[in-house]
């Protein structure tokens, strides 16, 4: 028996060309892989119609009125975070709706409304958006050469063990729990590696490891004996710090620190690490550092130590080089977190 097919529009012609040439259907049926019935039926389609084309039916009808696509589309915008089911029980609550659930869904990849995870960005206030928006409007006519003057730090954790992120495997169907397709996992995450780090438009400055809770005075010692050593090098007595507002940054003794030392410090909005491009150079440290098995927390911060000297200063450069767009987009979203 032939499976069912529909025929192209050159194929058509063809059986009706040699139904009129005097062939019979079970002649010109073996010819095209079709039963005879299919094409008498094409040959009585064309005398009906006069010719060939398939004509496209209306379908079943929808279950859903233009109206009530249009309520589906206000209830997902008033809150992106409705799924199809909590739609279908409010619209069943509220009206005559008789679709399905299935049918919600349709409609909502019909307007273009796709399910998908949402982008995870600090909570920003009113007070903090508006702050972020003085500082870009600020900044945004800054030059390369102003920016290249800012020396940027901040604290960063990488886990001793397994992955920082979303990581993904490939293996064949049925082998989930075969070991080597696993992603070991240890009590409490295995502990961590907290690191503090700098760099500037000169390049990649030093990198410190953490070893216990970081403290304003603990703090200040860095500041004194790891990022001064670094900076009178490179920039001399000529820079711009730039820390955001941890309490232990903004603490007392930091304070008097940072004023005995006459420092410039960058006045930072809360909130803001799309406005920082060290959290870029983070990112960049941890795919260096992502296979890379290690044991101990020294080990940790030893490979850590290689991978940062090793980022070439192109890469620190072109981040400072953003920060007209990142400020032009902090403007663009009226203060609101950004891509970045």
């Amino acid at each position: 028996m032939h499976t069912k097919k529909h025929l192209t529009l050159d194929a058509k012609k063809a059986i009706v060309s040699m139904l009129n040439s005097g062939y019979s259907s079970r002649q010109v049926a073996p010819h095209f892989g079709v039963d005879k019935s299919t094409v008498n039926r094409i040959f009585k389609a064309f005398g009906k119609l006069g010719c060939c084309e398939r004509l496209i039916g209306s379908g079943r009808r929808r279950k859903t009125t233009r109206q009530m696509d249009m309520e589906i589309m206000k209830l997902s915008r008033a809150n992106p975070k409705l799924n199809a089911c909590d739609i279908y029980s409010d619209l069943r609550e509220h009206s005559r709706y008789m679709g399905s659930k299935k049918t919600i869904q349709r409609r909502l990849r019909e307007l273009g409304l796709y399910g998908r995870r949402p982008a995870c960005k600090p909570y920003v206030s009113e007070k903090n958006r508006k702050t972020r928006l003085e500082f870009a409007k600020e900044h945004l006519n800054w030059t390369v050469k102003e920016w290249s003057n800012v020396i940027w730090t901040d604290e960063s954790k990488f886990n001793l063990y397994g992955s920082d992120g979303i990581q993904y495997i490939r293996r064949p169907i049925a082998k989930r729990f075969d070991p080597q397709y696993m992603k070991p996992t240890v009590k409490h995450g295995g502990g961590n590696v907290m690191v503090w780090g700098a760099f500037s438009f000169r390049g990649i400055g030093p990198i410190h490891y953490v070893e216990s809770i970081m403290t304003g005075e603990s703090y200040k010692d860095i500041l004194n004996n790891v990022f001064l050593p670094w900076a009178r090098q490179t920039h001399g007595r000529s820079f711009i710090l730039q820390q955001d507002n941890d309490p232990k940054h903004t603490s007392g003794v930091v304070k008097a620190y940072v004023s005995n030392k006459r420092w410039n410090v960058l006045k930072w909005p809360s909130h803001s690490p799309d406005l920082n491009p060290i959290e870029h150079l983070w990112e960049v440290l941890q795919r260096r550092c992502a296979h890379k098995h290690v044991t101990c927390k020294g080990q940790k911060f030893q490979i850590l130590k290689q991978e940062w000297s090793k980022i070439d200063m192109h890469v620190a450069q072109t981040l400072i080089e953003s920060m007209p767009a990142r400020c032009a987009a902090v403007i663009k979203s009226k203060g609101y977190p950004t891509k970045y």
